[in-house]
């Protein structure tokens, strides 16, 4: 029997799961906002690093719509494809309409953010009983939006793969019917190897430390503002030291937590729970050990340009909505922060980095007297106030 897969959201691992997905047992649609956008067919673009196109997958939409409750009851898997800052109120959007008389994987092409515990919130809120919950460590491809709701290009698969699943008995039924689909099958790399707790993938440290480090790097070099646009360096391909050793700093941080994590429960199995550069090598099976040179010889990182946008008196600024704030800030830099205090840690790189995101962001992030986060300010899972819960899940 052909099960019912929704996609929530319409971003670039949107358009990339559905040409994937054609050929599998999923009957795929998808909720957006903008449902009058998406083609019946989806194509996806594998390309070279020299824009070499290697093959054309396409996929077929069995309905794109707005409205959850003509979608959500009937589905088996739901997939949130959109930035981690929205994950939380997606959920409780689609709560009410979720069937609680069967099993419902709900996962994310993106763990970061401490998705697991959204989705413990609207489990108890709404008394959903059968949920299992699922979430990559990074996202398994690289994949950009080509036309919104036609096609999109992906420069294929990284080496190794890692994602988690609760409860952990339910992984093998998802990477059968799932992930060796949406990789392995189409690439024959990026196998998906099983990681045992979401706190390794909210600690692992990816998108949350290279964006805040390389904007906040960039702001040391050049200040607030560029007069010209052309003068704003690209964000990879001119990356310096100062933003190298900000990060080494940064990540630094999130080791001090890891080891106290470790420390605290050593029964538990953190062995996906990693560094940059460990993960790094990990994911592209690359041999880098300079945290500059895993950017600058990156092949397909070359061309991202940093996000400005140019403010009333016609200078460019970095862009403060842009979700390496969004995102990599507050579900990101502060969760670290949180856990930081609640295990006694100092993280200074850490406390550096939020001081500076205030001046950007323009809004209070840290109380000064006391240098702790004012956590009341974010819109985050309440299982935050649960340090147990945060660690062990």
């Amino acid at each position: 029997m052909r099960q019912k897969l929704v996609i929530f959201g319409g971003g670039s691992s949107a358009h990339t799961l559905i040409p994937l997905l054609d050929d599998s047992d999923f009957d795929v649609s998808v909720l957006t906002s903008k449902p009058e956008c998406w083609n019946d067919v989806v194509s996806l673009e594998y390309q070279n690093a020299t824009g070499e196109i290697i093959n054309t997958f396409s996929g077929r939409l069995t309905k794109a719509s707005k409205n959850p409750e003509e979608i959500i009851p009937a589905a088996d898997y739901i997939i949130l494809c959109m930035p981690v800052h929205k994950y939380r109120f997606a959920l409780n959007q689609i709560a009410k309409y979720i069937n609680n008389k069967k099993t419902v994987f709900i996962g994310t092409i993106y763990g970061q953010g401490g998705f697991n515990w959204m989705v413990d919130e609207i489990k108890k809120k709404y008394s959903l009983t059968n949920i299992v919950t699922f979430a990559f460590g990074l996202i398994p491809w690289v994949c950009r939006v080509k036309n919104y709701g036609k096609n999109a290009v992906t420069y294929g698969s990284k080496a190794v793969n890692i994602a988690t699943v609760f409860p952990d008995l339910y992984f093998e039924k998802l990477n059968n019917e799932l992930f060796n689909n949406i990789c392995y099958k189409w690439f024959k790399q990026g196998k998906v190897l099983q990681c045992k707790n979401f706190i390794s993938l909210t600690l692992s440290v990816d998108n949350q430390i290279i964006h805040t480090s390389r904007c906040f790097g960039l702001y040391k070099v050049y200040g607030k503002t560029w007069k010209h646009k052309d003068d704003v360096p690209m964000f990879y391909r001119d990356y310096d030291k100062v933003s190298a050793d900000t990060l080494s700093a940064l990540d630094n941080d999130y080791t001090k937590i890891r080891k106290e994590i470790i420390k605290l429960y050593p029964k538990n199995d953190y062995t996906y729970m990693l560094d940059y550069l460990t993960l790094e090598r990990l994911s592209y099976q690359s041999n880098n050990t300079d945290i500059k040179q895993s950017f600058v010889n990156s092949p397909t990182l070359t061309t991202i340009q940093t996000p400005v946008i140019q403010n009333h008196n016609g200078l460019w600024e970095l862009d403060k909505e842009h979700r390496f704030f969004m995102d990599d800030i507050y579900y990101g830099v502060c969760i670290a922060k949180w856990i930081a205090e609640k295990l006694c840690i100092t993280v200074k790189t850490i406390d550096e980095i939020l001081y500076w995101a205030e001046i950007i962001r323009n809004e209070h992030i840290i109380d000064h007297k006391t240098n702790s986060l004012l956590s009341d300010r974010f819109d985050l899972s309440e299982n935050l106030n649960q340090v147990c819960h945060v660690i062990m899940v």
